[in-house]
């Protein structure tokens, strides 16, 4: 969904050895494509659920919660307070449900109220909800501490499969009809990692932690209903009752108190997909000593149209793999979703903006530098990643975890030539027609967007990065 990253000093070196540095004290007047789009429109956001003394979708007395939810950059809970719990307790829940929305995307589980940033959201146990016309899906998922996540292994709800593309989808559950459901998380299950098993109806979804990840650790200290934080979409109803949370049970006959945030509302979100916001700011996220930096709200982009992309970067001289590469500078990243990747490093100007007709390769050609995203088993992670200006291209598999928690870090990355190069392998970051240009880059294809600031940038380059 969303980036917000700030790169604070940003300095740069090619091959003659000359370094150049930008520490954001004013406006550098850097290049720009599509980085402040004016489309889509900025868009209404409803949220307007909690407690309802007065309905009855889920059947029996009035009484119930729930009501019409929309996801959104902005996040919207209303839920029980519970103890402290972690991974190393056994948590359950349970109750009936009803969607009646055409459009909606929201958890049903247990969360933390300080950490609902994003999706995937740190520290939850959830049920996912997605309204999807006359039937919903459901998946059932984890997030840990450290925005490592899984959902639906070894094996989720009902799926079906076409028979003439031999592709599979959710079957779903019908939409306007009362649902029984139950989610349990037992701390001994699977060996031991821990184990989700979720319950609709007669259909069971069962979820494990990945290797690892229990030892991420998870707090939560909230049981409820979350909206999916990404980016604005259509909204819809979704009615709870008769729910049962580690033993006590809640009929909601009277207003049982729990807690509402930004769930009462309306409001114009500008968090809407692929509205691109980034370049110079006068803030200071990432670190540095006076204000003034550049970031802020990036998408993955589209390669197979260029109002879809989109960049801020500084004009070069022409650049080849034949010279030595080194950036350096400070990093935040103040939000990520999951599924979503930003690019920054040295790019063509134009051959960057074009992926030949697909978005099947995730990077443009005649790329070199770092990739912050990740697979979602591993959150997201600082990695080098190039692109030759054909389709070879490689992003690192491992990279060093950055969290999207605000903290500025320290970051460097390098490149040397190696020979192994084939001489008919070339990447040119280069004038002629247009001009090389080193920062962001929106990455090609994908859903999301992300909030990241940068400062104090440098830069030069060989195949490695580190995070400090």
């Amino acid at each position: 969904m969303k980036w917000a990253v700030l790169l604070l000093f940003f300095g740069a070196v090619t091959g003659g050895g000359a370094e150049r540095t930008e520490r954001f004290d004013k406006d550098p007047g850097w290049d720009g494509h599509n980085n402040r789009a004016a489309t889509p429109e900025p868009r209404s956001i409803r949220q307007d659920f909690g407690y309802s003394g007065r309905t009855s979708h889920c059947g029996g007395k009035p009484g119930e919660m729930g009501g019409f939810i929309t996801p959104a950059g902005e996040p919207a809970f209303y839920a029980k307070k519970i103890s402290n719990q972690t991974f190393n307790d056994t948590l359950t829940a349970s109750g009936k449900v009803v969607c009646e929305g055409r459009a909606f995307h929201v958890l049903v589980g247990f969360f933390n109220a300080g950490t609902v940033n994003e999706w995937r959201t740190p520290n939850s146990i959830a049920l996912r909800l997605q309204g999807r016309g006359d039937v919903f899906f459901a998946y059932v998922e984890y997030t840990t501490s450290k925005w490592r996540a899984g959902g639906d292994s070894p094996g989720g709800f009902s799926q079906l499969r076409d028979a003439r593309t031999g592709r599979t989808t959710l079957k779903g559950f019908p939409a306007g009809k009362v649902h029984q459901w139950s989610l349990r998380y037992d701390p001994n299950g699977n060996g031991g990692t821990g184990s989700i098993t979720a319950i609709l109806d007669n259909e069971t979804a069962v979820c494990h932690l990945d290797a690892g990840h229990r030892t991420d650790g998870a707090a939560f200290n909230r049981f409820g209903l979350l909206n999916v934080v990404k980016e604005a979409d259509g909204g819809g109803e979704i009615w709870l009752d008769d729910v049962n949370v580690a033993g006590q049970s809640e009929t909601f006959d009277k207003d049982p108190g729990w807690e509402g945030f930004q769930n009462r509302r309306t409001y114009v979100s500008r968090d809407v997909r692929p509205r691109f916001d980034f370049g110079y700011s006068a803030t200071q996220f990432a670190g540095g000593e006076a204000l003034g930096e550049m970031g802020g709200l990036m998408f993955r982009g589209d390669g197979r149209y260029t109002n879809l992309m989109a960049f801020y970067g500084a004009r070069l001289q022409e650049l080849s793999l034949k010279v030595a590469l080194k950036a350096s500078g400070k990093v935040a990243l103040r939000r990520a979703v999951s599924d979503s990747d930003v690019l920054f490093g040295f790019f063509h100007a134009e051959h960057s903006l074009e992926s030949g007709g697909t978005d099947k390769i995730s990077t443009p050609p005649d790329f070199f530098g770092v990739s912050i995203g990740g697979p979602t088993r591993e959150g997201f992670m600082f990695a080098p990643a190039y692109r030759l200006h054909n389709t070879e291209r490689k992003s690192s598999t491992k990279g060093n975890y950055l969290y999207p928690n605000g903290k500025p870090r320290d970051w460097t990355f390098d490149y040397q030539q190696v020979l192994q190069w084939n001489r008919d392998d070339h990447c040119n970051f280069g004038r002629r027609k247009s001009y090389a240009r080193t920062s962001f880059r929106a990455q090609i294809d994908g859903r999301s967007f992300q909030s990241l600031w940068i400062n104090q940038h440098a830069h030069r380059w060989e195949c490695a990065a580190h995070l400090l």
